[in-house]
């Protein structure tokens, strides 16, 4: 089946271009989520795919059939808004089930979908009760009860998970990843929250500034990162980035700006001479001999299973996370090594990956 496709999709609000010709292949049943920074288009692209937004240019088309002129009804798909959108006067059973009375179903069809919905969502000691009697949670629970009870050939989800606390975001990843699963719907899934989009998408589309910056699975985008913004933007705690002069005399390393010089396991495909900038994540950094880079302890913060420390190199402030029981002090100076195989190399001036 066709899934979700989005070819060369602009929009424009007057003369201010915001979406500028998106490319997006989504397959039937995946699980899609549109990341990036606040005021990066992606809320924007979903309302387009919705309808709710008219398109500038291009075309958006679910299962075979272009939508750009069809009503968001007439579109085959359901919506999870941020603020649930319930409403409060009625029940949770009437909040499920008022899109198909509006469809003209049948008493005996609502009430089979949405005791359906309810099971699978564990909301049926729930139904009797009013919006403002429920937990967020449970509202968020209900706004999506409200969409599966649709049937719809697509979901879409707009940062539905952004009024709950930590904890109950946890929770309600892992149940939306277990719908999923169990219904094999496809899904497109908003959020500016990259720990969401690493644990739950079976593809990541990362924007930023209105155009697309990499696709691919989560796993692909945080081994390989297409350019520094993607490689900075997934993880958390962020990829440290160090710049300096490639040197190929002798065994490969990278000096920077102030002389200080990290040997590097295997060459960038680079010339000498080249400047380029070095990624490394706060989990591959190691503690080094005396040829590692000289580092002064700035912030120590145990969390339990693991540490970050903050430390600076040349004046500059890196993230290294330490999961060993090693005992580290501000001001203590130590030695690092940033010789791992997974360091990422990128040209400082296109910001484009380089690969060794």
């Amino acid at each position: 089946m066709s899934g979700l496709i989005i070819r060369n999709v602009k929009k424009s609000f007057g003369p201010v271009d915001i979406i500028h010709g998106v490319d997006v292949e989504i397959a039937h049943g995946e699980f899609t989520i549109l990341v990036g920074p606040s005021g990066c288009g992606k809320s924007t692209l979903l309302r387009m795919i919705a309808g709710l937004e008219d398109i500038s240019g291009g075309e958006i088309s679910i299962d075979g059939r272009v939508v750009n002129n069809l009503q968001p009804k007439d579109r085959d798909i359901a919506m999870v808004f941020q603020n649930y959108a319930l409403y409060p006067q009625m029940t949770v059973s009437q909040n499920m089930g008022f899109a198909l009375e509006l469809a003209g179903a049948k008493r005996p069809e609502i009430d089979r979908k949405v005791g359906e919905a309810a099971t699978i969502l564990g909301l049926q000691p729930l139904l009797d009760r009013k919006p403002a009697q429920l937990s967020g949670g449970q509202r968020q629970r209900v706004a999506m009860g409200r969409a599966i009870v649709r049937d719809p050939k697509v979901f879409l989800f707009d940062e539905p998970l952004s009024n709950l606390d930590a904890k109950l975001r946890v929770k309600m990843r892992a149940e939306i990843k277990a719908l999923h699963q169990r219904l094999k719907t496809t899904i497109v899934y908003v959020t500016h929250d990259q720990i969401e989009a690493m644990t739950m998408a079976d593809k990541i589309v990362v924007l930023h500034g209105g155009r697309v910056e990499q696709i691919g699975s989560p796993l692909e985008l945080y081994d390989r990162p297409r350019n520094v913004f993607v490689a900075g933007f997934l993880g958390s705690p962020a990829m440290n980035f160090l710049e300096g002069t490639l040197r190929n005399s002798g065994s490969p390393a990278l000096t920077l700006a102030g002389g200080s010089r990290i040997d590097l396991s295997h060459a960038p495909g680079a010339s000498a001479g080249r400047p380029l900038v070095l990624g490394i994540r706060p989990e591959d950094i190691a503690l080094g001999g005396e040829d590692g880079v000289d580092a002064i302890v700035r912030v120590v913060e145990p969390t339990g299973s693991e540490t970050h420390v903050a430390v600076e190199v040349e004046g500059k402030e890196l993230t290294w996370v330490v999961r060993e029981r090693v005992e580290l002090v501000p001001e203590q100076r130590v030695k690092l090594s940033f010789s791992s195989p997974k360091v990422h190399f990128f040209d400082r001036q296109t910001q484009q990956r380089i690969e060794a």
